[in-house]
């Protein structure tokens, strides 16, 4: 199976380094986006894919949280920068460049600049696929994205309640205005499965990014389990698929980026000559 550049927005050209840019969004904060980002990434890399992650939350950046990466990345000419690997994945985030506790004041202009500095300057290795982690909403941010980074694909998140869909909805048609192709959506904290008994419990509601999908006419890339797991592994820096991937969330995590390259994979290809193998 090989892995090849997609066709981009109009007026842009695929990355010579980064063959893929998948854009991870969900239009409202609290869904679990960037723990999702950040263990498709792992999934996709278990996989076989060259897999890049990039922080596009300049207010609030938690993948390198998430990847236990500390310290600062290296700049070898002082205009570049060198991404930060975990679990062979490589890694850029403003979080990464400035203190854990320091805020990032800035009003958009500053914040759009920051992202696309991120993108253009880090030296990104061969890379299949570099998912970016978007914040919530459909802001400066997004627009930006959508308007200078050459972006193949996007995957929406939400949780299956109706007051999560409403805005993962918004986001959806987003991608649609700016000409990115919605590859799917990823339902999170679907069903939550006692430790103790077994029972299994919807406690976001049923069915909900299953019939957003349906009446958007995308797929459903996958429905992820609300686990303690995921949480815990989260938090300790070594994300569930990395740490536990022959359980049932990691399981879960892998079917969907399976799903999510194969809905690229049907994409038109980009009209540069740029392949490599997915073992």
């Amino acid at each position: 199976m090989h892995v090849r550049a997609h066709a981009v927005q109009p007026g842009l050209s695929p990355s010579p380094r980064v063959r893929n840019v998948i854009a991870v969004g969900s239009g409202k904060g609290g869904v679990g986006k960037s723990t999702t980002a950040v263990n498709l990434a792992l999934a996709l890399q278990r996989l076989g894919a060259k897999v890049g992650v990039l922080d596009a939350d300049v207010y609030g950046p938690s993948v390198p949280a998430m990847l236990g990466l500390s310290g600062r990345p290296e700049s070898p000419d002082d205009k570049s920068i060198e991404p930060m690997r975990a679990f062979g994945v490589e890694a850029m985030s403003i979080g990464l460049l400035v203190d854990a506790d320091t805020p990032m004041i800035w009003r958009g202009p500053m914040a759009t600049s920051a992202l696309t500095q991120l993108f253009a300057d880090t030296r990104w290795g061969d890379l299949d696929y570099l998912l970016v982690d978007l914040p919530p909403g459909t802001g400066d941010i997004q627009l930006t994205l959508a308007q200078k980074i050459p972006v193949a694909g996007a995957v929406i998140v939400t949780t299956p309640q109706e007051i999560a869909t409403l805005d993962a909805r918004k986001a959806l048609k987003m991608f649609e205005k700016v000409h990115v192709p919605v590859l799917g959506i990823v339902e999170n904290m679907a069903v939550h499965v006692c430790s103790n008994c077994g029972h299994a419990e919807h406690l976001f509601g049923q069915g909900g990014g299953e019939a957003m999908a349906r009446q958007y006419g995308v797929p459903l890339l996958g429905s992820l389990p609300l686990d303690l797991r995921i949480r815990e592994q989260g938090d300790a820096g070594v994300p569930v698929v990395a740490a536990a991937p022959d359980s049932a969330p990691a399981q879960a995590y892998l079917a969907a980026a399976q799903a999510m390259a194969a809905q690229l994979a049907t994409r038109p290809r980009a009209s540069i000559p740029i392949a490599s193998t997915l073992a």
